[in-house]
């Protein structure tokens, strides 16, 4: 009869809500309002079906009844912690479904892509362990041991501590990242001489795919105790650089009208800057340098590698005698 009471309940309070978000609210929240009640619907029912049993059970049972009522406390407890994770996924998703798809143009977007999915899964890992420590502690027996959890103290918190020093340090050091502004989803790195763009920030590792398609994986703590570079921290445009040596009788000004040519040609230049420069000098001839900006890192690589091939082909096809020579002197 109590289960019948509960059931009926739940499914009065599932049928006014529901009614309440499709029919009633202001279709500028629905948005919002529809995901939430979709993805809760259960756990929420699970909890109003639990916290009916658990008040209609007499407070001071019998073996029997108390045995139902401890039970009924355990699954009450779990299905509370369902409910909190399974909202803050729901949250999770609705933030990032108002967010653009496209997070790799704008910094303040993929900040918030890298700041938002550490934070919700840290909050459930939390969530889980006090939901544990909580059941725990409804064992009389256990009831110290189910505290400690909760307090992350004592036997159990020296434990956790000592097996699991690299797992705590990459959790923290994925915190540290996600808020330290150092790197964000889609900015490209440069990481042990190799490029890639950051694809996924997790809370013990990130995950950063490579110009090749290769997956390259580090724990949180690389990009808090080593250097590396980050092409895309405050814009996501980058400077593409190509470096050619040259004989010392090249003509700059005939090669700077050619790379302008190569360069205004191209459809990966975002038309902002562009200059081709001496950077060196040596005995056996100089050094060119050509820069030009590309919206992102990708577009980048791809004009760094047209430009340095149309240069080639222009010196070769026109003036092979640029072309780097070591030159010897014979004195008889």
């Amino acid at each position: 009869m109590i289960i019948l009471g509960a059931l009926s309940v739940a499914a009065v309070l599932d049928l006014v809500t529901g009614l309440l978000v499709h029919r009633i609210a202001p279709r500028r929240y629905q948005w919002v309002l529809e995901p939430i009640h979709r993805g809760c619907r259960r756990p929420a029912i699970a909890v109003v079906v639990l916290t009916a049993l658990y008040l209609a059970l007499p407070t001071r049972p019998r073996l029997p009844q108390r045995e139902v009522r401890h039970v009924v406390l355990i699954l009450l407890i779990a299905s509370v912690a369902w409910l909190i994770t399974k909202a803050m996924h729901v949250g999770e998703g609705v933030t990032f479904s108002r967010l653009p798809p496209d997070a790799v143009r704008d910094r303040r977007i993929r900040r918030a892509r890298t700041q938002i999915r550490p934070v919700r899964r840290l909050t459930s890992v939390v969530v889980t362990i006090v939901a544990i420590g909580l059941i725990l502690t409804t064992f009389p027996p256990i009831r110290t041991f189910g505290i400690s959890v909760l307090g992350s103290a004592g036997v159990v918190g020296a434990l956790i501590g000592l097996s699991a020093r690299s797992a705590l340090a990459n959790a923290f050091a994925g915190i540290q990242v996600a808020f330290s502004d150092s790197l964000h989803i889609g900015d490209v790195l440069v990481v042990d001489d190799e490029w890639g763009r950051v694809e996924e920030v997790r809370l013990t590792h990130v995950v950063i795919r490579l110009w090749d398609e290769r997956m390259l994986i580090l724990p949180s703590t690389y990009f808090t105790d080593r250097t590396f570079q980050n092409w895309t921290q405050h814009e996501t445009r980058v400077i593409g650089r190509v470096e050619i040596e040259l004989d010392h009788t090249a003509d700059l000004d005939d090669l700077r009208e050619e790379a302008r040519r190569l360069v205004e040609a191209s459809p990966l230049w975002d038309r902002n800057r562009w200059v081709l420069q001496m950077v060196d000098v040596n005995a056996q001839g100089v050094k060119i340098e050509v820069q030009a900006s590309a919206a992102d890192g990708a577009s980048a690589w791809d004009l760094r590698c047209d430009l340095r091939e149309g240069l080639i082909r222009y010196v070769r096809d026109h003036h092979p005698q640029w072309l780097p020579r070591t030159r010897s002197e014979y004195k008889p």
